[in-house]
């Protein structure tokens, strides 16, 4: 009897001894063969996730060169224009990491267009959750993680934003605290709590760097976990179609399919943002100079995630209430009221329209925004209404560009943001209405096909009317020629039916 040993890998027995202790195996198994959808709107929250991984890498070497202090120095560095100025450690350290740190400028607008991208990922992904109904029932829970993961990703993008301590970000900084101040009661409070005494105050850099490097992102890599353990407790929703139904998945396995597109489509992500980082300038904080509270810069806009803002505060009235012996600021009304309904309304909407619809229901297939008119047009005319007011922060330069005063660009985008969202709204309800209707009617013709007739006959010809242009029907010796064509086809075909039967009974009686 010959006998083989078996030698095993070491990695193999290092695998079955994790195993043993863990039970990883059973889990592994089941994870790898998790099925993901193959729509490529799927890819939104991934693309989201892959620029989070690049704002922690290149952070991560940013926060080696970067001093967050507010102390005052003189600039004695490599960029001439800046010589000889009294600057903040904070500044200083800035335009020595664009300019002396070896890569340093790549990763700083590496880091920023990640930033930019990060968020529109999360809105875009947002929108497409809320326009397909993703939101409803089971998935309120995710809908809301999702909601904070936008308001966080703001928070630190502004943070971020303002750690160089630049003009400009200094402009934002102190608009950000007449916002605050703003609030009725409290706000006097809480901005000495936030901003550490009196803008500007020394305490604010360290306290936004702790922000923007600790706190907050920590939070947002804890509702990132969260929000992916309830997708995979959850089963996936999906678009309908063939083979899809309430209780089933179709698409890729994890394991190669999904892991293999997914690797690639971070690939994509990665040189998108090098290639951003290397050739798109972003973020010159050298031409605008330290911050100085005196000075202000024209043409002086935010980021885009926060341009909604700078749009209202330039398009509100300035209307200032005294109520019970407090003065309710002109800045709370489009700067703190408008963010809290605007949030508001998001935590609440997948509560909001279960309690019109009065559905309640899980639903794992998605809609198609035309199968949703109302919801539709109210998402179509809420995203008019905030672009617009993006548009509106750069009112200044709209006009400089028009060569006409602002106060007139003032009134017609005010005009606009009221009357454009409506009108927007209304035509993508009638758009979506019709497409609707359209594809009932397809429906409930593919569902009720109509019965055969017997015996077959030609469809009558519609009646010729005058004015109609030239009829396309047969003419009358067509008709005749399909007829006779017809009848000698029937007949030959009788004939070879008549002479079939006489052959097999010959053959059947040459048996016998």
């Amino acid at each position: 009897m010959v006998t083989r040993e078996v030698t095993q890998h070491p990695f193999g027995r290092l695998g079955r001894w994790f195993d043993e202790r863990l039970g990883g195996a059973h889990f592994a198994r089941t994870a790898l063969n998790k099925i993901f959808p193959d729509h490529w709107s799927f890819m939104l929250g991934e693309i989201a996730m892959y620029c989070l991984a690049v704002l922690i890498l290149t952070g991560i070497y940013l926060t080696f060169f970067f001093n967050p202090s507010a102390h005052e120095v003189v600039y004695h560095g490599r960029y001439a224009p800046l010589r000889g100025l009294h600057m903040s450690e904070a500044y200083r350290s800035t335009i020595r990491l664009s300019f002396d740190v070896r890569a340093g400028l790549v990763f700083r607008q590496i880091h920023h267009w990640a930033a930019l991208i990060f968020i529109a990922a999360i809105v875009t992904h947002l929108c497409r959750v809320f326009f397909t109904g993703a939101f409803r029932r089971p998935r309120e829970i995710n809908w809301i993680v999702g909601v904070t993961l936008l308001l966080l990703s703001i928070a630190n993008g502004f943070t971020g934003y303002s750690l160089p301590d630049d003009l400009l970000s200094g402009t934002g900084l102190r608009i950000a605290y007449s916002i605050v101040l703003s609030i009725p009661v409290v706000g006097t409070w809480l901005a000495f709590l936030f901003f550490g005494g009196e803008f500007p105050a020394d305490a604010l850099q360290p306290r936004l760097f702790i922000l923007h490097v600790m706190l907050v992102p920590a939070l947002i890599i804890g509702l990132l976990g969260i929000h992916l353990s309830i997708l995979w407790r959850q089963k996936h929703s999906q678009f309908r179609g063939k083979g899809r139904t309430e209780r089933n998945v179709v698409g890729s396995h994890l394991w190669p399919t999904y892991t293999a597109r997914s690797l690639g489509l971070f690939a994509a992500v990665f040189a998108v943002l090098c290639g951003l980082g290397g050739f798109a300038q972003i973020n010159p904080v050298w031409l605008y100079g330290p911050f100085k509270a005196p000075a202000v810069s024209t043409a002086a806009q935010p980021d885009w995630y926060v341009g909604w803002l700078e749009g209202s505060l330039r398009m509100f009235p300035p209307w200032r209430i005294h109520l019970f012996g407090y003065t309710v600021s002109e800045v709370f009304w489009p700067a703190v009221f408008l963010p809290l309904v605007t949030f508001g309304m998001l935590y609440l909407w997948p509560f909001i329209e279960k309690r019109f619809t009065l559905d309640d229901v899980e639903h794992n297939l998605l809609d198609s925004p035309r199968d949703r008119p109302v919801r539709t047009a109210i998402g179509v005319g809420v995203l008019t209404f905030y672009i617009i007011l993006v548009v509106a922060g750069a009112q200044d330069i709209i006009a400089d560009k028009l060569k006409v005063s602002i106060p007139s660009v003032t009134i017609a985008l005010r005009a606009m943001v009221i009357g454009v969202p409506i009108v927007v709204a209304l035509f993508a309800w009638k758009i979506a209405h019709d497409l609707s209707e359209k594809s009932a009617r397809h429906a409930a013709e593919d569902e009720e096909p109509t019965p055969p007739r017997w015996p077959p006959m030609l469809p009558a010809p519609a009646p010729a009317v005058a004015g109609d242009g030239p009829v396309t029907e047969r003419s009358g010796v067509r008709r005749v020629g399909a007829a006779v064509g017809g009848a000698v086809l029937a007949a030959a075909g009788f004939l070879a039916g008549r002479r079939r039967p006489k052959t097999i009974r010959f053959k059947e009686t040459r048996r016998r």
